[in-house]
């Protein structure tokens, strides 16, 4: 129930952000959901839907990395050593693969980590939100918190390769918005994209406990996330299908999002001028992937 409560009102929270850029560009009639189906049909913000074009979309998602990669030195004091690289998931697995994933590198740092940019479509690449999955799949969000687990010395195995859902896109989400807060989203449109996908995991908060604690139907759910996320149905309805046979799952994202932010402003309330946030992004993602309330206890410790 507390975490149906705090989707509602994050949900509000985020489209009134969304609302306000809306209205500063021009965009003006419907619902945030409404508004931002129609931006994601602008031919402005489309690629050519050609083997070019999809060739320029992984260029350009190279550059955002190369770009943001130059300025985390301010924001980290440990930067992992295998670099990562952009590539397009395997046609023969398109259809069936999500819109972008990370793979970590290997064990003995032969092959670096890969962003994966699934190409069927190039709508679901629009240039303001290009940015934001960058962000989240390699730098500085799964790239460098998987790499730097991998590279761990000293520890047993099992800490090098295992994962914490929470952990791991809890980081993945905060890293969108710590990209945001160093300057990397300046453009209006670019932070729209990171609002849009913020918002799309407070949404699960609701819809996830909405099924399995208020007992929504299938439809309920579909018509919830459809109504408040601008997302395409086919989008909405494989979402709310895994959610149904993934329970809590789609809660991890934003709760380990907001654990993580907790934790910063916990540390800044205690530390005041001595407060770094370089030592603060090593003391979370610095020992690999941990459960909740261990990354709290070693934090606590930190501070």
């Amino acid at each position: 129930d507390q975490i149906h409560d705090l989707g509602l009102s994050e949900v509000a929270r985020i489209q009134s952000e969304m609302d306000a850029i809306l209205v500063a560009q021009g965009y003006m009639q419907g619902s945030v959901a409404e508004r931002m189906l129609k931006l994601n049909e602008e031919e402005r913000f489309l690629y050519p839907d050609n083997d070019d074009g999809k060739a320029q979309i992984l260029k350009d998602y190279a550059a955002i990395i190369d770009e943001i990669n130059a300025g985390m030195s301010k924001y980290f004091g440990r930067l992992p050593k295998s670099p990562v690289k952009v590539e397009r998931v395997p046609e023969f697995s398109e259809k069936g693969s999500s819109g972008a994933y990370y793979q970590g590198p290997s064990m003995d740092g032969e092959r670096p980590g890969v962003f994966y940019a699934n190409l069927r479509s190039v709508k679901e690449h629009p240039r303001w939100e290009m940015r934001t999955l960058a962000f989240h799949e390699a730098v500085p969000g799964h790239h460098l918190q998987t790499a730097l687990q991998t590279e761990l010395k000293g520890v047993p195995t099992f800490r090098n390769i295992l994962g914490f859902t929470a952990f791991a896109e809890g980081w993945g989400l905060y890293a969108e918005r710590l990209a945001w807060e160093a300057g990397f989203q300046a453009d209006p449109f670019s932070n729209l994209g990171r609002l849009r996908g913020e918002l799309f995991r407070a949404v699960r908060l609701v819809v996830d406990t909405g099924i399995h604690r208020k007992r929504w139907s299938r439809e309920q759910a579909i018509e919830y996330m459809s109504a408040n996320t601008g997302n395409p149905e086919s989008d909405v309805v494989a979402e709310i299908e895994r959610y149904f046979v993934m329970p809590g799952q789609a809660t991890a994202y934003k709760i380990g999002m907001l654990k993580i932010l907790e934790l910063r402003e916990r540390a800044k309330a205690n530390l005041g001028d001595k407060f770094d946030i370089r030592a603060f992004h090593d003391a979370v993602i610095g020992a690999g992937d941990m459960p909740l309330e261990i990354l709290e206890r070693k934090v606590d410790a930190w501070i």
